[in-house]
């Protein structure tokens, strides 16, 4: 049966995320022919409908609110609910972002519908629409199917769902609506943002990412990586030891109290495995394992390993790949 699928596009900045196109491309397959809706909130949104529609949207819903320029918790949960009333779709799909992670839990919970988080696959089972997700950090997968009549709202984990061609013959209608805020329900009023300093490609959607662990041993020993994961139009990342030990930000870490990433290739250097690491990364298609000690375990979800010093193995195989890519 036909659905009616409504996404929120996940923005940054003003600009689409790659995962709200993974997000268009499975409300295509979960709509089973149904019209698939976009949503996007901001003074900007209406820069972002031929995009939307290119990749799979049959209507785009704007809602040119500068309130909503910067995320809040609740003025994303007025304009959301909003536009669920205005939609009125069986399933909505986000991605399982920052944004997403916040948003999701509390329109379920005020609206009664189905959640489920962090999906890495769908599909339709006897007629209904079920999720997969990931439990016990990762060690496992469990599917969890709605009925036809209950509304849903799923949050899909970035770089597992492919996205569509960009099609640019398709169009779609475009549908404004306006939010009457309640002043009283808006609690957090941003005065100022501060942006950190940054380069390179976002972590969680990265194709690429080279990550170091305590082996190495100091902040300029993350540089060979850098240069790596630059070569490759990668990111770099970091173990929570490598994080705790001062060697880098936080906000490299990967792993089940950090990122989940799932890239198309990961490189773990100087990375022993352990399980909260594992959690964040155990889904990518290849990864590739540096490190002294033959009995790390990080060795065991490898699809390559290599052991070695990290400071040697690293430039060798940058110089490698240089050869490789720019003829060097």
């Amino acid at each position: 049966m036909s659905k009616k699928i409504l996404v929120l596009a996940d923005v940054r900045e003003g600009k689409l995320r790659n995962v709200a196109f993974e997000s268009l491309a499975a409300a295509r397959l979960a709509s089973q022919g149904g019209t698939v809706v976009a949503a996007v909130l901001g003074s900007f949104a209406k820069d972002h409908v031929d995009a939307l529609a290119h990749h799979g949207a049959d209507e785009v819903v704007v809602v040119t609110d500068s309130k909503l320029d910067q995320y809040t918790t609740d003025a994303y949960f007025q304009a959301v609910k909003k536009i669920i009333e205005t939609v009125e779709p069986q399933a909505i799909f986000t991605g399982h972002t920052a944004v997403g992670k916040d948003v999701s839990p509390r329109i379920a919970a005020r609206l009664g519908f189905g959640l489920v988080s962090d999906v890495t696959a769908l599909e339709e089972i006897d007629g209904e629409l079920a999720f997969t997700r990931p439990i016990y950090a990762g060690k496992a997968f469990v599917k969890k199917a709605f009925k036809e009549d209950e509304t849903v709202f799923a949050t899909l984990r970035p770089n597992n769902i492919v996205a569509l061609d960009a099609d640019t013959a398709r169009t779609a209608t475009v549908t404004e609506v306006s939010v009457d805020f309640d002043p009283t329900l808006l609690r957090t009023i941003i005065k100022q943002v501060v942006k950190k300093a940054t380069d390179g490609v976002d972590l969680s959607e990265a194709r690429v990412v080279v990550s170091g662990g305590r082996g190495v041993k100091s902040e300029d020993g993350f540089a060979p990586l850098k240069e790596l994961a630059d070569l490759l139009g990668g990111a770099v990342g970091a173990s929570r030891g490598a994080c705790d030990s001062g060697y880098c930000d936080y906000a490299l870490q990967i792993g089940q109290t950090g990122k989940v990433v799932t890239p198309d290739l990961y490189i773990a250097a100087g990375i022993s495995g352990a399980i909260q690491h594992l959690a964040g990364m155990s889904a990518s298609k290849t990864i590739v394992a540096i490190n002294k000690d033959p009995e790390a375990p990080i060795f065991q979800v490898a699809d390559y390993g290599i052991v070695g010093d990290l400071f040697v193995v690293v430039p060798m195989l940058t110089e490698e790949l240089k050869k490789v890519l720019v003829g060097k």
